[in-house]
């Protein structure tokens, strides 16, 4: 499953020493303003606990993680919506992706330069705000002007709902809004909505990027982005890549847990972000489990369990005859699927079925 979310913000703000973190790909760091030029993508396995609580108990061959793709891209500026610095490359690379992670630098470091010459994270949010909903507004009014006139005067009903929808979307954007914070009732409406693809319709969340000091309770800065965004449809972490960049550094587990207890952390940062986002793309788990493999499977939030079934392979959707489930809460407390089985813990489950986070799922099909 190829869902994408895009690393953003002003240039300076850590973007690239984060995506560092997060992936084995080596983004070009440096302090001077586009030194990520093409966007960087990563394959990012999904730290879960629940996939080696199940190895544990089925000794399997291998064991398989789940992944989200991560992208580094190009730092914004003023006047991006119009083409300034890399503005057009930006705005075509997060149109691409499905979500957005929003880095705001959260901390003073005079070594490090500022490309608006000061640090306010709620600026750097609105600059980036402002570029996004003008290229949106740009899309909504060249819409608006293909469909008025047959909404207006003719009898096209489809017009009419696209008409509705767009110019609820240029009044919000009008009002320095983002078109996530409009939401609509009917199926067409959310469709229209939907097939516009602006950007400001993506999930976000922001990343304050803090000294090593506020990695545990944020600071002043990062209270001032709470307060700015707190009516926002948008979710926020904080990490200190700077310290993320050192827990990278560090080739085992245990060296890693060790460093994280002295600075007073449970876990990196770096783990939080990954889940978060996995979480932002709307996606869950569920898992299989066999002697030869324990695997993690990524599904969108609210599928049934022939689409999950195909996400194996095709040919289980399209003869899918049942699902046996198995949650996951049963099986660690039973220890094993015949275990489960004989408790009547097992449950066969249709074509109907909505999987949910956490299920082990074993497939009937015929083709």
């Amino acid at each position: 499953m190829s869902l994408q979310c895009g690393i953003v913000g002003l240039p300076n703000v850590g973007k690239s020493t984060l995506f560092n973190c997060l992936s084995n790909a080596k983004a070009q760091s440096a302090n001077f303003p586009f030194c990520t030029i093409e966007p960087n993508v990563g394959v990012i396995t999904v730290p879960d606990e629940r996939l080696n609580k199940l190895a544990e108990l089925v000794h399997p061959q291998r064991i398989v993680p789940t992944t989200v793709e991560i992208v580094d891209i190009a730092g914004l500026v003023k006047g991006a919506s119009k083409g300034e610095g890399l503005g057009n490359k930006f705005l075509a690379n997060i149109r691409e992706t499905d979500a957005i992670l929003h880095v705001l630098r959260c901390f003073d470091d005079d070594n490090i330069t500022h490309v608006d010459g000061s640090v306010n994270p709620v600026r750097d949010k609105e600059i980036i705000d402002f570029e996004l909903q003008l290229k949106d507004l740009e899309t909504i009014e060249a819409r608006i002007s293909k469909v008025q006139k047959q909404a207006q005067t003719g009898g096209d009903k489809a017009a009419k709902v696209a008409y509705e929808v767009l110019s609820r979307y240029k009044e919000a954007l009008e009002q320095g809004k983002a078109a996530r914070t409009v939401t609509f009732e009917t199926k067409d409406e959310q469709k229209i909505a939907h097939d516009l693809f602006l950007l400001t319709n993506k999930p976000v969340m922001y990343i304050c990027n803090v000294d090593d000091n506020s990695a545990v309770s944020g600071n002043k800065y990062v209270e001032m982005v709470r307060e700015a965004v707190k009516d926002e449809n948008a979710e926020i972490l904080i990490l200190a890549a700077k310290t993320e960049s050192e827990i990278a550094e560090f080739e085992t587990y245990e060296e890693r847990q060790m460093f994280l207890n002295e600075i007073g952390l449970e876990e990196s940062g770096v783990s939080r972000l990954i889940r978060a986002a996995y979480s932002l793309l709307n996606l869950e788990t569920y898992f299989t489990a066999g002697p030869q493999e324990v695997r993690a499977w990524t599904y969108l939030k609210g599928s049934k369990a022939p689409q999950c079934a195909g996400i194996i392979h095709t040919d289980f959707e399209k003869g899918f005859i049942r699902a046996e489930v198995i949650k996951y809460d049963d099986y660690i407390a039973l220890g094993s699927e015949s275990a489960c089985k004989e408790a009547g813990k097992m449950y066969i489950e249709g074509k109907d079925y909505v999987v949910q986070d956490g299920d082990i799922m074993h497939f009937r099909f015929n083709v």
